[in-house]
């Protein structure tokens, strides 16, 4: 066992400059770009509205988001490389939302990453809605769903979800995102990059999420899959993942704000079914995530935390919490820094059962959570009955379990709660690289490299 202690009448596509703003070369609200990235002297353009034809933003004008914007009737919004797109700081403020047939085609470069942010020279988390592409692949919610986070009565549909499970919603390529998200009400939110039905003709890779107000990336259904994906400092989940997704993320990295914790718990990686836990809707929620790296807080003290702000009753949660009948393959992964590494919720559903029939599996991973006498088993913890072993049991045949105040001991990468990409390598002795696990390999190449900030 492996046991270790342009203001748009949008619709018409017309574009009118506002006044002209110019920034200093190469740095947004002093946050730097890759030395390759546009300098951004053409002024700024406001977009409003929907969209309903074809639509090209380049490089060089500023363009603002002005409340919630659509791209509708079957239209592609294309971002240049270089780009910077700003939303307008307002409840919910500037918000992108590609509808079901529509395409954002945000192709960056690691020389010239794509950049949506605030508006403010001094930015907050939660500033403007994020980015909503909507698809038309399988959900379990039916043939259509309603995304969360719009409210009232929109110009353009909100749904998403269908049976095209190749469906194309576009391209996302070195491009962060930045002081998104916005809570509609409870548990209804914006996130920083929200997927919902979005089918497996969509490329996703090397794309950040920094500092969203809710959680950094949900999937929402759908069968698309990413790789290279950062989230640095979300309020809520950094991983969300809910209503019969099924794709893959490979190479991932999660990193916990120290500053602040959600209301409705801060995890690493979040799993639902459905919000009823229903086991006979289909698909099933199963996403393969593969090469994950997940880190929470450096102290058992800091991660005991029940005050978090901005509410005053925030918590830490789990590292990867698997619930209502969601299913999962989570392996060569990395989290640590947790109250409960991996926990199995039976609250609603199926999940745990599903488990021990070799539906869900865990395979090489290196788990750390923070034991104490109430919590023996916390690296791989039943979430209902903390006294319970079974779960550790069966999952430590082929996963690693570490209990240390020190979260990084025996595990030992480099220096994970630095803030530096170089801090979460494997070090050269170490059992992240003994078993190739986590998001970064020993000797490999930095691919956060030219979008990165932490």
């Amino acid at each position: 066992m492996r046991k270790h202690s342009l203001i748009l009448s949008v619709a018409a596509a017309l574009i009118a400059l506002s006044t002209a703003c110019k920034k200093e070369s190469n740095v947004v609200n002093d946050r730097p770009l890759t030395a390759a990235a546009a300098d951004h002297t053409c002024g700024d353009s406001t977009i409003s509205g929907v969209i309903t034809s074809n639509l090209y933003l380049g490089d060089c004008k500023i363009y603002k988001l002005s409340g919630i914007v659509y791209v509708s009737n079957n239209a592609t919004l294309t971002v240049a490389p270089g780009a910077l797109i700003q939303g307008i700081k307002g409840a919910p403020g500037g918000t992108l939302v590609i509808t079901r047939g529509s395409k954002l085609n945000a192709a960056g470069t690691q020389a010239a990453p794509i950049l949506f942010t605030s508006d403010q020279a001094s930015p907050v988390s939660g500033d403007w809605g994020g980015i909503v592409l909507l698809g038309k692949a399988d959900i379990n919610q039916g043939d259509t769903a309603l995304v969360e986070g719009i409210g009232g009565t929109p110009p353009a549909s909100p749904y998403y979800g269908g049976s095209v499970n190749t469906d194309n919603s576009g391209v996302l390529t070195y491009v962060r995102i930045e002081y998104a998200g916005y809570e509609l009400s409870t548990d209804n939110e914006l996130n920083g990059l929200t997927l919902a039905g979005v089918g497996s003709g969509t490329t996703i890779n090397h794309v950040e999420v920094y500092k969203s107000k809710d959680d950094a990336f949900e999937f929402f259904g759908g069968t698309v899959s990413a790789s290279y994906l950062i989230a640095v400092d979300p309020l809520d989940d950094m991983f969300d993942f809910d209503n019969g997704y099924t794709g893959t993320i490979n190479f991932a990295l999660g990193v916990s704000d120290p500053a602040r914790a959600d209301k409705s718990q801060s995890n690493g990686i979040e799993c639902d079914g459905l919000s009823t836990g229903d086991s006979t809707k289909t698909p099933f929620t199963k996403p393969v995530l593969n090469h994950i790296t997940i880190i929470g807080q450096p102290t058992i003290a800091a991660a005991s935390i029940t005050n978090g702000q901005p509410s005053g009753t925030g918590k830490y949660g789990r590292g990867a919490h698997f619930r209502r009948s969601a299913r999962f393959n989570l392996q060569n992964s990395v989290v640590m820094g947790f109250l409960t590494g991996v926990s199995l919720d039976t609250a609603l559903g199926n999940t745990k059962s599903a488990y021990f029939r070799g539906l869900s599996t865990l395979s090489n991973n290196l788990v750390h959570a923070y034991v104490t006498v109430s919590t023996p088993w916390a690296p791989y913890a039943n979430e209902l009955n903390a006294s319970l072993a079974d779960f550790y049991n069966k999952a430590t045949v082929d996963n690693s379990a570490y209990s240390g105040t020190n979260p990084n001991t025996g595990i030992s990468l480099v220096n994970p709660f630095a803030r530096t990409v170089a801090g979460y390598y494997p070090a050269a002795t170490s059992d992240a690289r003994t078993f190739a696990a986590g998001a970064f390999t020993f000797g490999g190449a930095d691919w956060t490299a030219g979008f990165v900030r932490l």
